[in-house]
């Protein structure tokens, strides 16, 4: 494993936090699982990498984002989001990678310059909690797909469905509707499906599932012991890499022996790619590089 780390910097403490002798590690890695290189160690939470198309990797700590250059070496740069302070690991980059969508804890969604400028909200008020948690843009930039998350008997948590809504705001559009969850929501390149990960087949077991953008069609295609979240393509439409957790993992918490996994769009060529402790905030968004032969992720290492 090669290192280009800037030194440590301080982030902002907000939700979880790391266990004692922990760090946080950015890190670039070839899709065949050679070339490891970690980009920046911090001592607090970091979550959650796009890589842009000039070859910057963007990133959460402390409900803001940050940028540093793939290659590391320099200290990362706040991108100002004022007034928001509070957002979370779920955060997309246009196609035309001039503006960025995030996912704010206040329950709606926003786009802002990609960096920096005031944030628009684009989300819409709904009658009862309805959480918007972003995952993907259609390639064409004009639509949005999240995941919907509504109170059921008493449990916040209790209705986790996929939802599109216009990228310039407009009305929602509900895909599935499961009382089992449906998560981590993200179009192919072509457009031509959008892929997921769903307990629709398993109870508590998370699979890689694929639809048509109208929800139709609906496709298991991972069939393992292993429970499989966030699939993320490559730009150029060949390769999808996810995490998997280990059989029994309720969710997708973080701080458990996890492993990133490769395959291609039709379901062959499987294999480990590289296995670490992390899991929450690991790979929540699409980090490939834009040559599709690297993505970006963070482990979460004890000791």
């Amino acid at each position: 494993m090669s290192s280009s780390m800037s030194s440590r910097p301080a982030f902002a403490r907000r939700g979880r936090a790391l266990l004692p002798g922990q760090r946080s590690e950015l890190t670039v890695i070839n899709a065949d699982g050679t070339g490891r290189r970690v980009v920046l160690v911090a001592d607090e939470i970091i979550e959650a990498p796009n890589w842009t198309a000039d070859g910057l990797l963007i990133f959460n700590a402390g409900g803001q984002l940050w940028r540093i250059p793939a290659e590391g070496g320099t200290e990362p740069v706040p991108i100002d989001t004022a007034p928001l302070a509070d957002l979370n690991n779920d955060h997309v980059l246009a196609p035309d990678g001039r503006s960025i969508y995030v996912s704010s804890d206040d329950s709606h969604l926003y786009v802002l310059p990609i960096g920096g400028g005031t944030p628009k909200r684009i989300s819409n008020a709904h009658p009862e909690r309805h959480h918007y948690y972003l995952h993907g843009v259609s390639p064409d930039g004009r639509t949005l797909v999240y995941t919907g998350v509504n109170t059921r008997d008493g449990n916040r948590w209790g209705y986790v469905n996929i939802w599109t809504i216009p990228a310039a705001g407009g009305p929602d559009t509900q895909l599935t509707d499961s009382t089992r969850p449906d998560d981590g929501a993200e179009y192919s390149p072509d457009g031509q499906w959008i892929w997921f990960n769903s307990e629709l087949a398993s109870p508590g077991h998370a699979q890689i599932f694929r639809m048509r953008p109208d929800g139709s069609e609906v496709t298991q295609v991972t069939t393992d012991e292993q429970v499989n979240w966030f699939p993320h393509f490559s730009p150029d439409g060949q390769s999808i890499v996810y995490l998997s957790y280990p059989e029994g993992t309720q969710g997708h918490p973080p701080d458990k022996a996890v492993i990133l996994r490769f395959m291609r769009p039709d379901g062959t060529g499987r294999r480990d790619v590289v296995a670490f402790n992390g899991g929450q905030g690991t790979i929540n968004v699409n980090s490939w590089a834009p040559d599709s032969q690297r993505f970006a992720y963070v482990a979460y290492p004890i000791g």
